[in-house]
C-alpha cells in the first residue's frame, strides 16, 4: 500500500506545497523580523543571490533542458519573477510599513484576495477545470483562514491616516502573489521543478540587482551584521531556496488552483508558531477555525485527484 502511495506523486504532491507554507511562516515569525533595519529591496536581492549562488553548480549542469523553453515560457518565468519575487516581496513590506507592522490589520485582511485572483487567472491563463465539490472546500477555506487570522472577528482599522496606502499596496501584493502562482505552473510546463526553480532564483536575483544599483544602493551591504548574514544562509536553506524546491515539486503535479489554497497552510501555521513560540494565546474560534482549515484542505488535497 505504501509503495503505491509513493509510485503515484499525484496523491502526496500537496504535503509538499503545505510543507513550503509552513517553512515560509516560519520565516516571517522568526527570520525575517531580524532584517528589518535593512532596505527591503537589499533584503530580496541577498536572499535570492545567496539561494542562486548555491544552486548555480546544479544549474550549470541542467543547462541543456533551457532548449525546451519557448518565448512563452520565458514570459511566465520573468513574469514569476517580476511579481512573485520582486513586488510582491516589496508590495507587502511597504504596505506593513504603513500600519507599522500591525500583524492583524487590514493589510492582512485584503492578503486574503491572493486566492481569489489565483482562481480567476488559472481559468483564464490555464484553462484549469474543477469538480464543483472543489469551490466549496475553497470558499470554507478561505472563510475558515479568516476566523483563524482574526482573534476578534474584526481586523484593526485604527493604523493611521496611511491605511489608505497600505490597502492599495496590499491589494497589488494579493495579485502578485497569487498570478505568481499560476504562471509558475505555466513556467514549469516544460522543465522540471529544479531547472524552475534555478531560473526563478536566477531572473529574480537579476532584477533585483538592478533595482537595489537604482535605489538602496550597494553601501547598504555594509550594515549587513554578522548575525544577519547568517539569518540570510539560514533563511537559505529553509525558507528561501528549500522551500521553493518542494513548492515547485508540489506544483509540477497539482493544478494551480489546488495550489493557491493548500498555500492558506501559510497564515494557519503562522497564526500556530505565534501560539507556540510567542505565547500568544489563540482563542477557541481560532482553534476551531484552525480545525476546519485543516479540514477543507486535506478535502482539497483529495479533488486533486478528479481534476482535468
Amino acid at each position: 500500500m505504501l509503495y503505491d502511495f509513493i509510485k503515484q506523486p499525484k496523491l502526496y504532491a500537496p504535503l509538499f506545497i503545505v510543507a513550503a507554507a509552513f517553512l515560509w511562516a516560519l520565516d516571517g515569525i522568526v527570520l525575517r523580523p531580524n532584517l528589518y533595519s535593512l532596505p527591503v529591496a537589499l533584503v530580496v536581492l541577498v536572499e535570492h543571490a545567496l539561494a542562486f549562488l548555491a544552486m548555480l553548480p546544479f544549474f550549470i549542469a541542467e543547462l541543456k533542458e533551457i532548449k525546451k523553453l519557448k518565448a512563452a515560457d520565458w514570459g511566465a518565468f520573468l513574469w514569476v519573477a517580476v511579481f512573485g519575487g520582486v513586488l510582491g516581496t516589496m508590495f507587502i513590506t511597504k504596505a506593513l510599513f504603513y500600519v507599522d507592522f500591525v500583524n492583524l490589520s487590514i493589510v492582512v485582511l485584503i492578503q486574503k484576495l491572493q486566492p481569489i485572483f489565483a482562481l480567476i487567472l488559472a481559468s483564464l491563463v490555464l484553462k484549469e477545470r474543477l469538480p464543483k465539490k472543489f469551490w466549496g472546500w475553497a470558499a470554507l477555506a478561505v472563510v475558515a483562514t479568516y476566523f483563524v487570522t482574526f482573534a476578534g472577528l474584526i481586523p484593526d482599522f485604527g493604523t493611521g491616516d496611511k491605511t489608505a496606502f497600505a490597502a492599495l499596496f496590499a491589494l497589488g501584493a494579493a495579485f502578485a502573489w497569487g498570478s505568481s502562482t499560476v504562471f509558475s505552473k505555466r513556467a514549469l510546463a516544460k522543465v522540471g521543478f529544479r531547472l524552475g526553480t534555478y531560473l526563478r532564483f536566477g531572473l529574480t536575483t537579476l532584477l533585483m540587482f538592478f533595482i537595489v544599483s537604482l535605489t538602496a544602493g550597494f553601501d547598504s551591504v555594509r550594515a549587513v551584521t554578522g548575525q544577519q548574514w547568517l539569518i540570510f544562509l539560514i533563511i537559505v536553506f529553509s525558507s528561501g531556496g528549500l522551500a521553493m524546491f518542494l513548492y515547485y515539486y508540489g506544483l509540477k503535479r497539482v493544478k494551480a488552483s489546488v495550489s493557491t489554497i493548500l498555500e492558506l497552510a501559510f497564515p494557519l501555521s503562522a497564526i500556530i508558531l505565534e501560539f507556540l513560540i510567542r505565547g500568544n494565546m489563540l482563542s477557541w474560534s481560532q482553534w476551531l477555525a484552525a480545525l476546519v482549515l485543516f479540514y477543507a484542505i486535506y478535502r482539497i488535497s483529495l479533488t486533486q485527484q478528479e481534476v482535468t
